[in-house]
């Protein structure tokens, strides 16, 4: 039987899992990638590095599941967002390293476009605030800073594209230059309502159209694969960014159903139907996806660091051995001993938008130890989906029913559990947890028929298991308390 192929291009690792019909990984393979850091705040990745990462897991998890071309029905990729990158149309030669979301370079920009009053502008038209997070600012500094970059741009002979981009134009060498609506919508370049780059936006940022990609639905055929042995003429039919494809793969479709990403970062988006929600909360209004030429719309909610400070007790405080070590560490004391942890490393997102926070630790007495340190660091997760999901409810003023959640962090019990205690709604977790992969190849199947509707798809999700508020409520509202508290310290 045919299977789907996902390519899952994150911010840490490339991934490539094999879908059965039944939404089933048959074969998965990964591969991490360096970071760099050449400045305190900026974050680049080599594009050589997205693409031969994605590459390689490509023809492992196929080669793994025993496959051939002929048992790949399509291909759908999905990616970390925002990330941007620059290259020759003519070589396809990268000018400069991709620019992480993480990066905060433009924040001095971002605050010149704010004091001569544009911000509005780019709120009303594209949901997202003036921010460094987003591509536009991006994508400008890359155009100001590298010789001649601007004049080859308006000549046609530069090209711009967030992951998915470069991906696509990899896989068709150099064929296809597209991105879809979701990642265009993370540009500060896209207008919300029709669906299209913007030109009052693009002259406020001083970006030619000529460097940008065709923005096309998120379930269509963009072209054929021809880098990959032995799969060639695989259609390339599905793309999202990484937080809609996994809305997607939570098979969220209905107005109010929301789901959290635990990464990297955390990611908290709510489906709001076929018309764009205001956030009056500082949340981010997006585009969820377009299909048959129709565009669907979420609430977005952003903490920058979620999982990566589990990394950093990893790798720069060497608390723990490996990253899965967090849980019994924590475990070792009953709470937190009063220590709160607000891992503003890159600025804090919603619902905040406070680029100059800097993370501190709060609570810290002679007592306090290792062990009181990784739980803080795991209830700080908590902490911040708690406060973009209250944003989230006062926006929409609907009652979350559930919150169905997937990503890495997902499988640490206590964790989820003190989720579903601060939040009081059932927190589910699916059986498949690699929901951002699984939307890809949703979108991906259903453009080429290998999955007839979602009414299908919707028949596939399964709960693994379903976490219920077990501590007092009034415990709950104290801790949430003293973190708003710890959070107020962190703020510039």
């Amino acid at each position: 039987m045919p299977h789907v192929l996902a390519l899952d291009q994150g911010t840490t690792s490339s991934r490539a899992i094999v879908f059965d019909r039944r939404g089933r990984a048959r074969a998965t393979a990964q591969q991490e990638f360096a970071q760099h850091y050449p400045r305190p705040g900026w974050v680049e990745h080599d594009p050589r590095d997205l693409w031969l990462t994605t590459r390689r897991t490509a023809l492992l998890a196929v080669k793994q599941a025993q496959l051939t071309g002929k048992g790949i029905a399509a291909i759908g990729l999905t990616n970390q967002r925002e990330t941007t990158l620059l290259w020759e149309r003519r070589t396809g030669r990268p000018l400069h390293r991709a620019i992480v979301w993480q990066d905060r370079r433009t924040a001095d920009l971002c605050a010149t476009l704010k004091a001569r009053g544009h911000e509005p502008l780019f709120r009303r038209k594209t949901g997202l605030l003036l921010d460094p997070y987003f591509s536009g600012t991006k994508l400008r500094w890359l155009l100001d800073h590298l010789p001649g970059a601007r004049r080859r741009a308006e000549k046609g002979e530069l090209a711009f594209g967030t992951v998915d981009s470069w991906l696509l134009w990899q896989l068709t060498g150099g064929r296809v230059h597209a991105t879809d609506v979701s990642n265009a919508s993370r540009t500060l370049l896209l207008n919300l309502h029709t669906g299209d780059w913007d030109d009052e936006l693009l002259r406020t940022l001083r970006i030619p159209r000529e460097v940008l990609p065709a923005v096309r639905g998120s379930s269509e055929i963009y072209g054929e694969v021809s880098t990959l042995p032995g799969l060639h003429g695989v259609p390339i039919s599905g793309i999202a960014g990484d937080q809609q494809a996994a809305l997607f793969g939570q098979a969220c479709w209905t107005p109010g159903m929301a789901k959290n990403t635990y990464g990297t970062g955390c990611f908290l988006l709510m489906h709001t139907g076929t018309k764009p929600v205001v956030s009056k909360n500082q949340l981010l209004t997006t585009i969820a996806w377009k299909i048959d030429g129709r565009l669907e719309y979420a609430l977005e909610g952003s903490v920058f660091i979620g999982g990566a400070v589990v990394q950093w007790l990893r790798d720069g405080l060497g608390l723990i051995a490996q990253s899965v070590d967090v849980e019994k560490l924590a475990a070792r004391v009953r709470d937190n001993g009063g220590v709160y942890l607000v891992p503003a490393f890159a600025g804090l997102g919603a619902p905040h938008w406070d680029a100059d926070a800097r993370g501190v630790i709060t609570g810290l007495t002679r007592g306090s130890n290792a062990a009181h340190l990784a739980r803080a660091a795991l209830e700080s997760i908590a902490y911040q989906s708690a406060d973009l999901l209250g944003a989230m409810v006062a926006d929409t003023g609907r009652k979350l029913r559930e919150l169905r959640v997937d990503g890495g962090a997902v499988g640490n019990n206590a964790l989820m559990q003190f989720q579903a205690d601060l939040l009081r709604v059932p927190v589910v977790r699916p059986r498949t947890t690699e929901t951002t992969a699984l939307g890809a190849a949703y979108l991906a199947g259903l453009a080429v028929g290998f999955w007839r509707d979602r009414a299908e798809i919707a028949q596939l999700w399964q709960a693994d298991r379903t976490f219920r508020a077990q501590a007092p409520m009034a415990g709950s509202r104290r801790l949430l308390a003293a973190w708003h508290r710890a959070v107020a310290r962190a703020k510039s």
